[in-house]
């Protein structure tokens, strides 16, 4: 049993989540944690499988093959009154506790602050004590590129709504522009299909032609181009006829930004989505893709300052687009803050994508709500699709979002489906679904959770809480409140991170998930957690002094303490 999987086999192999309504576990709420931790490593939907790693470079599911076996072999046994312990991607205990509490409580890549940087947590790694779980890859609630698909268009028709009041684009749309950006990966490569989805026409680099070739079968990129000329010439022709595209360019983006911007490319918008969070995952000037992963393995010292001083290149020509015009943001990677580390004195001349366009609805405790058909059959998303619709007629982004996903999203792993829920109307949506599970509308239960990236669950002054109203960027008690209420509330397992997007030593943040599987208790866990998670949004920005948040709490009831009594 020690270390090998169910076949006997030990190490590497192909994983896949069971479908259908056959348990291997003791109810749904473990089953649904054993299915989403394998769903997070099937070849469809995991970067690099073989090696554990789901996304964002080294973002991981288990910490060692022997850890997921033991993972996999105690939830099997676990029972209703018992939650199993996860400490960075390894189960260390198994404690009796009650139905409502969680089934599973993780806590990922966690150091106290001294030693919160990427050369002890290395250290730390290599001893095999830690692993990074990059923020759904830890916690089990990956599905695939479509999880941040919904936030980048909404993110993109932000920037066409500012640019169409600047006199570009096309009625709110990115018709008529150009954007240039890089990455491709797990989060990257939703940027070309979030442009086209907003008409717009996007050149999309990447150093690895397997990202490229995966993002063309998934449907989410349109083209390759041949070569730096060739992209431009099919960018501004899809550009001049209005018509959507996207194309991926094989090469680094350190060399080629610089190079369209001495070329006077013409380029309207310009962002970033590398793995330049970890500079070990981003490629430097000058070394070739397959030598990458050797040189960093051999001198990560020396492979992490040339990467850094790419990544200065790289985020010069950026600043170089912005002077000469373009709309120019950071999406999250931390790739200002290392260029910064590298000497470059303008790196935060633009801002971060949440500032700029996403903070108002973070007020509203909106944010990216997800779930996944444990079933495996696609008709309980498109189900679950009509169901949305039906509970919220009036919101035509929402109608508009869910038909385009339908058309255009390209299911990995277990079907699954994202759409942007605020507070008062997640509760709406888990309740809805829990009620189809009983009634049999539904052929098996549904996983429903989030990314850690919301509207009050995430401490990182580099993105989510970027430029705060009263300078309270930093402030780390927000995340692990929320992740306490929602243990308190009844989630089936949470998690607490430190690293996600942006890197060791610049972010903390939780995730929840729970299980809708048809029963009164499910039920009643949901309507707290659905109300209670998004909540923590709410309360997070009014405290900063957000106007529109105030509103929000009043409107619909949030319980703000310090707004009552004499206090308000």
């Amino acid at each position: 049993m020690t270390g090998t999987g169910p076949t006997g086999i030990t190490g590497p192999r192909t994983v896949r989540a069971p479908r259908g309504t056959a348990l291997s576990s003791q109810g749904w709420q473990q089953e649904a944690a054993l299915r989403m931790l394998q769903n997070n490593l099937d070849p469809e939907v995991a970067e690099h499988p073989e090696k554990l790693v789901v996304y964002g470079g080294t973002g991981k599911a288990a910490r060692d093959w022997r850890s997921f076996d033991a993972m996999v072999r105690t939830l099997q046994s676990l029972k209703q009154d018992e939650t199993m312990l996860v400490q960075s991607g390894r189960p260390v205990g198994v404690m009796q506790t009650h139905e409502w509490a969680p089934r599973v409580l993780i806590a990922n890549s966690n150091l106290v602050g001294d030693w919160a940087n990427w050369e002890e947590f290395r250290r730390l790694e290599s001893l095999g004590l830690t692993m990074y779980g990059q923020m759904t890859a830890g916690s089990w609630i990956y599905i695939g590129t479509q999880g941040i698909l919904q936030g980048t268009y909404e993110t993109f028709a932000a920037v066409a709504e500012k640019l169409h009041s600047m006199g570009k684009g096309v009625n709110g749309t990115l018709a008529g522009t150009i954007t240039l950006t890089a990455g491709l990966g797990g989060m990257g490569g939703a940027q070309p299909l979030a442009v086209t989805m907003n008409g717009g026409v996007a050149i999309c680099i990447d150093v690895d032609p397997r990202a490229i070739s995966r993002r063309i079968e998934h449907r989410y990129l349109d083209v390759q181009a041949k070569n730096f000329a060739h992209a431009l010439q099919l960018a501004t022709e899809a550009r001049d006829k209005r018509q959507p595209l996207s194309i991926g360019l094989l090469g680094n983006a350190a060399e080629l930004l610089p190079q369209m911007l001495a070329e006077g490319a013409p380029i309207d918008i310009v962002t970033d989505q590398t793995s330049a969070h970890d500079p070990l995952a981003y490629l430097p000037v000058g070394v070739s893709f397959d030598d990458m992963a050797s040189y960093a393995a051999e001198k990560p010292a020396d492979f992490t300052q040339r990467a850094r001083e790419s990544m200065a290149k790289h985020v010069e020509a950026m600043v170089g687009f912005m002077d000469a015009g373009a709309e120019v943001f950071d999406y999250g990677n931390s790739i200002r803050g290392e260029a910064q580390l590298a000497g470059y004195e303008r790196a935060f001349a633009f801002p971060g994508f949440v500032p700029a366009y996403i903070r108002p609805l973070f007020c509203e405790g909106k944010g990216p709500f997800r779930w996944a058909a444990l079933s495996g059959e696609a008709s309980d998303i498109h189900k679950t699709d009509k169901a949305i619709l039906d509970l919220f007629p009036e919101n035509e982004s929402l109608h508009r979002w869910i038909k385009m996903a339908q058309e255009k999203v390209h299911f990995q792993g277990l079907p699954a489906r994202i759409c942007w829920l605020g507070y008062g109307e997640r509760d709406k949506a888990g309740e809805r679904f829990n009620e189809m599970v009983a009634d049999g509308t539904l052929a098996a239960p549904i996983v429903i959770g989030r990314d850690h990236l919301d509207c009050g669950s995430v401490a990182s002054p580099y993105r989510e809480t970027e430029a705060m109203l009263d300078g309270s960027d930093a402030i780390a008690d927000w995340p692990l409140l929320n992740a306490m209420v929602n243990v308190a509330s009844g989630a089936s397992w949470v998690s607490i991170h430190h690293g996600g997007g942006v890197g060791i030593g610049r972010s903390i943040h939780a995730g929840q998930v729970t299980v809708a599987d048809g029963t009164k208790l499910a039920g009643e866990k949901i309507r707290r957690v659905l109300t209670n998670d998004p909540g923590m949004g709410v309360i997070r920005h009014v405290d900063a002094g957000y106007d529109r948040a105030d509103e929000v709490a009043a409107e619909r009831g949030v319980r703000v303490p310090m707004r009552e009594g004499g206090d308000a």
